[in-house]
């Protein structure tokens, strides 16, 4: 059985020693830091399976450290913060994270947030799991490639975080159809959808960034006003 080693990073000491308790109590290990540059070092030295970290804290804010950390590496990414404007939540977001908790949060749903982004992070394939098949999911130069979890557009390689990795098949796999913002939530959150559009329209966004020439005319991930997204055939 895996044990999955966390990263906590948050300059609060009571804090960090609360998520370590329940994070244990669910059989992870847990590794600490008290800002992004102790991070940033902490994943250069170990094998880490998801960081959970604060927005708010000195030398390196979560908002820089998940930069940086979006540059070499896809690890599942759950950020913090006490504040609860909508700006936070998107701006973390945008520079790499997966998902989002408030201050203070209930334990109950904090595991399972954790869970819900190892789950998918290793059903990727980025950890512990070999795809059992080989496979590719294309739309003219956009390739998906399920095994090696490779995404390229026009035979150059784009970077993909899990959660925009899983977005994107999920689209690719129905080519066509159209989705729900809150269909999109479920099905790759794997939780309830409860004030979604923010957190999908962001990674949606992304998306479009990276594989599309002009991300405001795009010719693959294609809105459908008032309905959803659609990959097109």
């Amino acid at each position: 059985m895996t044990k999955y080693q966390v990263l906590v990073v948050d300059d609060d000491v009571d804090i960090q020693e609360a998520i370590e308790i329940y994070l244990k109590g669910e059989g992870m290990e847990v590794v600490k830091a008290n800002n992004g540059r102790e991070a940033i070092r902490m994943l250069e030295e170990k094998e880490i399976h998801l960081v959970i970290l604060d927005i708010m804290m000195p030398q390196m804010d979560g908002i820089q450290a998940t930069f940086k950390i979006r540059e070499t590496c896809n690890v599942p990414i759950l950020m913090l913060s006490a504040k609860t404007e909508d700006t936070d939540k998107i701006l973390g977001l945008n520079v790499g994270a997966d998902d989002y908790l408030t201050k203070p949060f209930n334990p109950l749903e904090l595991i399972a947030r954790v869970k819900s982004q190892l789950r998918r992070y290793t059903a990727l394939g980025h950890y512990g799991v070999e795809a059992s098949e080989t496979g590719e999911l294309c739309v003219r130069g956009l390739v998906l490639n399920q095994v090696t979890k490779e995404v390229t557009v026009d035979g150059e390689e784009v970077r993909m975080t899990p959660t925009e990795f899983k977005i994107l098949e999920l689209l690719m796999v129905n080519k066509g159809r159209v989705f729900s913002i809150d269909e999109i939530y479920e099905k790759v959150w794997k939780d309830p959808a409860f004030n979604a559009e923010n957190t999908v329209a962001v990674h949606v966004r992304r998306i479009r960034e990276k594989i599309e020439i002009n991300p405001k005319d795009p010719k693959y991930l294609k809105v459908v006003w008032g309905v959803g997204y659609k990959m097109e055939k």
